[in-house]
């Protein structure tokens, strides 16, 4: 085999999502019906995430439920590792923020070096959809996350972190916050359930939309990672991958996400542990990686691929506690071909359209 034969080198990238179950600053109310953390609560939590932390040992980490980013970087400071960029848009702590309102936030954490980077808060016009009693969802509850990121080799790429509605019922409330409907009556239930599905498909709509924008005619590596509040086979999730298009439209390849789960290279580690939320008792995968089809080991503009996917969930079977996450950590590592630096104007302009 001849020299310039050979396969270009590639270079590794550890990707992990976390959700951090209510990471808040000790003392402050988030939520009106839950008592706040305690200084020793407090502890134990950053403590806790500060080990695992350092356990992913992640280039990259994305985070949802942040209350307070001086608590997110509290974690970090336990975890040892060495974070230059920690961002929490929306969850503040300084002069004239005192973190997030009404709803925790998304963020990240990262080593490489960060181009540009920026939080999408409302859907595209003409992209609202409208929400029995509730009127027209036009915005993300929490806003997802955008950040173009260079790689010491200077390969860039694009990861988005995300976290959709939950599923857990949306009631109607007066102005106060006090109940607007018979939370009792089953009937009642089942609509308000509609309204957490219609919100978290428009949410899935719209991500998809954002995804489109970035990886269109664009040979960006794209990584969106984060809580989808639904499993990979979902019609929320579908919506985001489009997966399924690529059967009958080969150009579909072009705007399509994969799960990083099903492409990894080493097979003979996918086993029946990949579950990040347990429900009533049942695994579920909730927390989810997706690549773009550079990532694909055989795919037609592969640049990449994906090495390996992990699992830490063992501590949801260590009973529940505020202090620990009700969810498991995902971890990918990913590799990439080493090449030219993209120029910056390239790197950066789907962050300004």
């Amino acid at each position: 085999m001849r020299s310039n034969d050979l396969p270009p080198p590639l270079a590794t990238l550890m990707v992990a999502t976390c959700n951090l179950l209510n990471l808040a600053n000790p003392g402050r109310v988030f939520y009106e019906n839950q008592d706040p953390y305690s200084t020793a609560e407090y502890e134990r939590k950053i403590t806790w995430l500060g080990e695992r932390f350092r356990m992913l040992n992640a280039d990259v980490l994305a985070v949802q439920e942040v209350w307070d980013d001086a608590a997110f970087k509290g974690a970090i400071g336990r975890s040892g590792m060495r974070y230059d960029f920690v961002a929490v848009p929306g969850a503040e702590n300084d002069a004239t923020h005192n973190g997030a309102q009404g709803t925790p936030r998304v963020g990240i954490a990262t080593r490489l070096k960060v181009e540009a980077s920026q939080s999408f808060t409302d859907f595209l016009p003409g992209f609202q959809v409208e929400v029995p009693g509730i009127g027209l969802h036009a915005r993300f509850e929490r806003p997802p996350l955008v950040a173009t990121l260079r790689m010491k080799h200077g390969q860039t790429l694009n990861v988005l972190t995300a976290h959709l509605k939950s599923k857990r019922p949306k009631f109607l409330q007066d102005a106060q916050g006090n109940p607007a409907e018979d939370r009792d009556d089953r009937k009642v239930m089942a609509l308000a359930s509609l309204r957490s599905l219609i919100m978290r498909g428009a949410e899935a709509m719209a991500l998809r939309c954002l995804v489109i924008d970035l990886m269109h005619h664009t040979n960006i590596p794209l990584v969106v990672l984060g809580d989808f509040n639904d499993t990979p086979d979902s019609v929320t999730t579908q919506l985001i991958c489009a997966t399924t298009e690529i059967a009958y439209d080969r150009s579909a390849r072009d705007v399509a996400l994969f799960n990083a789960y099903d492409l990894q290279g080493e097979a003979a580690l996918k086993k029946d542990v990949a579950y990040s939320h347990i429900h009533q008792g049942a695994p579920y995968v909730l927390d989810q990686i997706l690549v773009s089809e550079e990532f694909m080991a055989t795919g037609r503009n592969s640049v990449g691929d994906v090495r390996r996917v992990d699992y830490f969930n063992d501590h949801l079977h260590e009973g529940r506690d505020r202090t620990r996450s009700d969810h498991g950590f995902v971890r990918a590592l990913l590799r990439l071909q080493m090449q030219a630096p993209l120029p910056p104007t390239e790197a950066q302009q789907i962050l300004s359209r």
